[in-house]
């Protein structure tokens, strides 16, 4: 094998390329299924998003409150509807998105998803707290403003020590908040995406002015006509534009926006570990032709067929490793860079696949030609070298 490292040289570079290529395709899917594996944290199932225009409405806060104390009534009082809540336009699966920053000792903690909620906002969702309590109305008054947080980010604060009742501030630590509870881990952007350290505070008089999202939860018998009715009500309630979307026609539509990529970038990596397995096959299958006086005058020394076809597939086998070695140097930078923010363990899992994988490739495509230099005939084989 050493004196041929020339005639092998093709074969090497075919299996480092497609280790390459299958490490990258396990690494992708593997982290999209260990988030797709992960629960949402809420109820998605008939949930329903209705977008209207406040610039109509009065900018006097008492006013506002009124007006929207009455909506709420209203659309409670409809029997199709079960829970009302008024909310920050980046709810999930919106296109909307809003951010804050928080500080805890010293430290700083950036891009948490910042959700402005209504107290009913966990009864439309079914949001699932682990600890502590939901908003109140006399959260309000109280002296540091009450939000909840997620689970993962109540153990990046605190670790195992429980944060309801801590206290933290804002990102530049001039302003308090209360942690009053906490909730599961909160996947807002789609299944697949990983879900982001979250914050829920309540809906306050100040941010009426500003708010243009009811979000209800509707029984099974709201249909086509009542949404219909929903739509005429709203209108001439907000004297504006309305926009009633179903929430798990939203989620199907984000999902879609990741599903779509990763099946393209299967299918064209599909296609070229194809194409790889058949150039390792017409490799394998050339140097068998090159060397039939070899294996004819092993057969005629007693070598039996089975002897020989092993030694075709060991060899494989031995050069592919060679080509996995390099291949696991250049794959470990990305979990020791850290390259694209992914947990290391990803990688790690897809490394192991991948060589899985190219071991059962490379089998696969020497099995046939190992079989070939098998049924060589001595005589025929010696005669023609």
């Amino acid at each position: 094998m050493w004196n041929k490292r020339g005639q092998n040289f093709l074969f090497l570079t075919e299996i480092l390329i497609s280790f390459l290529v299958v490490f990258a395709v396990f690494s992708y899917i593997t982290y999209y299924y260990q988030n797709y594996s992960k629960p949402l944290g809420f109820d998605y199932n008939r949930v329903w998003a209705i977008a209207y225009s406040g610039e109509q409405l009065s900018k006097n806060p008492d006013t506002l409150t009124t007006f929207y104390a009455n909506l709420e009534k209203s659309l409670k009082s409809m029997p199709e509807i079960k829970e009302v809540s008024f909310a920050s336009p980046n709810y999930p699966y919106s296109s909307s998105f809003m951010s804050t920053g928080l500080s805890q000792g010293g430290k700083k903690f950036n891009n948490i998803s910042d959700f402005h909620v209504g107290t009913d906002y966990q009864k439309v969702w079914n949001v699932n707290l682990i600890d502590g309590r939901w908003f109140v109305p006399e959260d309000l008054i109280g002296k540091d403003k009450g939000i909840i947080i997620n689970e993962t980010f109540s153990k990046e604060m605190f670790g195992t020590v429980k944060s309801t009742g801590k206290v933290i501030g804002d990102f530049d630590d001039k302003n308090k908040f209360k942690i009053i509870g906490v909730v599961n881990d909160f996947k807002a952007n789609g299944d697949f995406v990983p879900g982001n350290n979250v914050m829920f505070s309540q809906l306050d008089t100040a941010y009426l002015k500003w708010t243009s999202t009811v979000l209800i939860k509707v029984s099974e018998k709201a249909d086509a006509t009542f949404e219909s009715k929903l739509y005429k009500f709203m209108a001439n309630t907000t004297r504006s534009a309305v926009e009633i979307q179903h929430v798990d026609e939203m989620r199907e539509s984000r999902n879609r926006e990741t599903i779509i990529p990763m099946l393209l970038f299967i299918i064209v990596a599909s296609f070229l570990i194809i194409n790889v397995a058949l150039g390792l096959f017409g490799v394998l299958w050339y140097n068998i032709n090159k060397r039939k006086g070899e294996i004819g005058l092993r057969r005629a020394i007693g070598a039996s067929g089975a002897s020989v076809s092993s030694q075709m597939v060991l060899e494989s086998l031995i050069l592919a490793t060679l080509s996995i070695i390099i291949g696991c140097f250049f794959a470990v930078q990305f979990p020791l860079l850290n390259v694209f923010n992914i947990p290391a363990n990803v990688y790690f899992i897809a490394i192991l696949i991948s060589i899985l994988f190219i071991y059962a490739l490379v089998v696969a495509c020497s099995l046939y030609p190992g079989k070939q230099a098998a049924a060589i005939r001595p005589a025929i084989a010696l005669h023609e070298d």
